[in-house]
């Protein structure tokens, strides 16, 4: 049976769930679950504090697991990423007040306070700054305001909260952050159950990223027409009982549906439909 680490609460918490779910899997009812057997796919998910699951998982405990890249690599755990799942995405930065140090190569003798004091300590040793690093649990934005530290790194969004604590970003990013699915380092690459797992999440994203286009257009227009929507190998063309009309089908990118629409209609196609699709395999 798959042992898989699931976050358990957080911002990661209810996106991975509601994936792992459109994947086909059970999920749990009460948050207080911390254990849940999916027998019918042979999977058991353990909900785990997003920052403990690289842990679980690069000491092969756990199979694998849904954390942070973040998380991960300030982890210091022997895992590795295997999957990007394109959610929780974040930019980890430095922050102090205006006017004061602009770039990380003036940090030298300064202190950074950080929730992640094991991904700072390796950024700032790889470009050669001697600077303390204090840990902190949380609100770190309010380090400076007290006196713990001269800067601040942490998970900027949209920065908001910065800017209402007084502070700018500086420099440039440490990391580019999101959802990730992590195993063990050197774990066997042709796990079938690992396999079938990473099958699933990926049919999840491309569903998400694409929808099913149906039209009729003339035959006349059809290579035209296709060339709008080529599909991710050839589209399905089947003559209409019409004659001279076929009727076309393929996936195209949700973001670009209702522009691909408008064209196929200045080309003479009509009844376009898009449907939704749920889940794929490519």
């Amino acid at each position: 049976m798959l042992r898989i680490a699931v976050p358990n609460k957080g911002s990661l918490a209810e996106p991975a769930a509601e994936m792992l779910h459109e994947a086909g899997y059970r999920q749990r009812k009460d948050r207080k679950e911390l254990v849940l057997v999916d027998a019918a796919n042979e999977v058991e998910f353990f909900f785990l504090r997003p920052r403990d699951i690289a842990v679980y998982v690069g000491s092969g405990r756990l199979d694998i697991g849904i954390t942070g890249r973040d998380l991960l690599l300030d982890s210091g755990s022997q895992a590795e990423e295997i999957m990007q799942l394109g959610f929780a995405a974040s930019t980890f930065r430095y922050a102090t007040r205006p006017g004061t140090v602009k770039d990380v190569a003036e940090f030298g003798g300064l202190t950074v306070a950080t929730s992640f004091a094991g991904l700072v300590t390796k950024h700032l040793a790889d470009h050669g700054v001697d600077a303390e690093v204090v840990h902190l649990d949380g609100a770190v934005e309010t380090a400076i305001q007290l006196g713990v530290a001269e800067v601040i790194a942490d998970v900027v969004e949209t920065g908001t909260t910065l800017r209402n604590a007084g502070l700018e970003v500086i420099g440039e990013p440490i990391l580019e952050s999101e959802a990730i699915v992590i195993r063990r380092a050197g774990a066997p690459a042709d796990d079938p159950k690992v396999r079938q797992f990473l099958r699933r999440m990926q049919g999840v994203l491309v569903a998400r990223r694409y929808v099913m286009m149906d039209y009729d257009i003339r035959a006349e227009q059809v290579e035209r027409a296709v060339a709008l929507t080529p599909g991710l190998e050839s589209p399905t063309v089947s003559p209409l009982h019409h004659e001279g009309w076929v009727a076309v089908r393929s996936m195209v990118p949700a973001k670009d549906a209702q522009r691909i629409m408008d064209e196929l209609y200045e080309l003479g196609a009509r009844a376009i439909l898009t449907t939704g699709i749920h889940a794929c395999r490519l």
